[in-house]
């Protein structure tokens, strides 16, 4: 148990800029293993999420509280998986080739195609959950507790699935690129979907109708320009399939 522990910490100290134990061992090894636990990371997230939304909006108007709410789980995660998406925008919508593709998403800086592209992803992630605010706090709240495991487990089944592409030995993925075994792969699921309980039967499978389509879209497009998957793609997929729970979510409850 404490090894599942220290795994865990490992994770979250990777994937949020959230303080650890100091008794926590780290490694490349350790990191490895820990990618079952990304979606319980996302339990974290989203509960820093959920409860910032909720004691927002006793004191602002929901448009308001929904951004200060995206506001501080951006700042608990240090824009991981905002900047992924931005490179990956960037890249993919910049480059012609794998080579270049892969060197643009490394570049540090951002481009017209990633400015674009974050600012696209923040703004509609914002009238989602503004649209949710109007059928009670507890809708935003219970979004953001279901979204951030299931985006998380998407990116978790890429590194399942996928081949690394980077030859990069530094790269800041590169001790996350292995193939999950079954029992690790069990446990990012059940910590994945386990949320989705708090949904309504119509919402659950709109939103895991919506987290599948998009990753597995995401999925075939990667290996198609690249053939796999880096880092920056796995942050991409996070963000693609949180807002796509959210529009799911809401599409789901306009419809009822």
């Amino acid at each position: 148990m404490r090894y599942q522990l220290e795994l865990f910490f490992t994770a979250l100290g990777f994937f949020t800029r959230l303080p650890v134990p100091a008794w926590v061992p780290w490694s490349p090894e350790r990191l490895n293993h820990a990618a079952r636990y990304f979606p319980l990371v996302g339990w974290v997230v989203g509960g820093i999420g959920a409860a910032s939304w909720l004691a927002l909006v006793q004191v602002f108007p929901p448009s308001i509280a929904v951004l200060l709410s995206m506001a501080v789980t951006i700042r608990a995660t240090g824009a991981f998986h905002e900047d992924g998406w931005a490179d990956a925008c960037d890249g993919l919508g910049g480059g012609w080739d794998k080579a270049q593709v892969l060197a643009i998403m490394k570049d540090s800086r951002i481009g017209s195609y990633g400015t674009v592209g974050l600012l696209l992803m923040l703004l509609t992630k914002a009238a989602a959950l503004i649209e949710l605010s109007a059928t009670g706090d507890a809708a935003v709240a219970t979004a953001l507790l279901v979204a951030h495991p299931l985006s998380r487990l998407a990116s978790t089944c890429l590194i399942h699935t996928l081949a690394y592409v980077r030859e990069d030995e530094t790269a800041k993925a590169k001790p996350l690129a292995r193939r999950l075994s079954g029992p690790e792969l069990a446990t990012a699921a059940g910590f994945g979907v386990l949320p989705l309980v708090l949904l309504a039967p119509q919402e659950i499978a709109a939103a895991l109708v919506a987290t599948i389509a998009v990753s597995g879209w995401a999925a075939r497009y990667f290996v198609r320009r690249l053939g796999g998957y880096t880092g920056d793609l796995l942050g991409a997929t996070q963000q693609a399939t949180e807002l796509a729970a959210y529009l799911a979510i809401l599409a789901a409850w306009n419809f009822t």
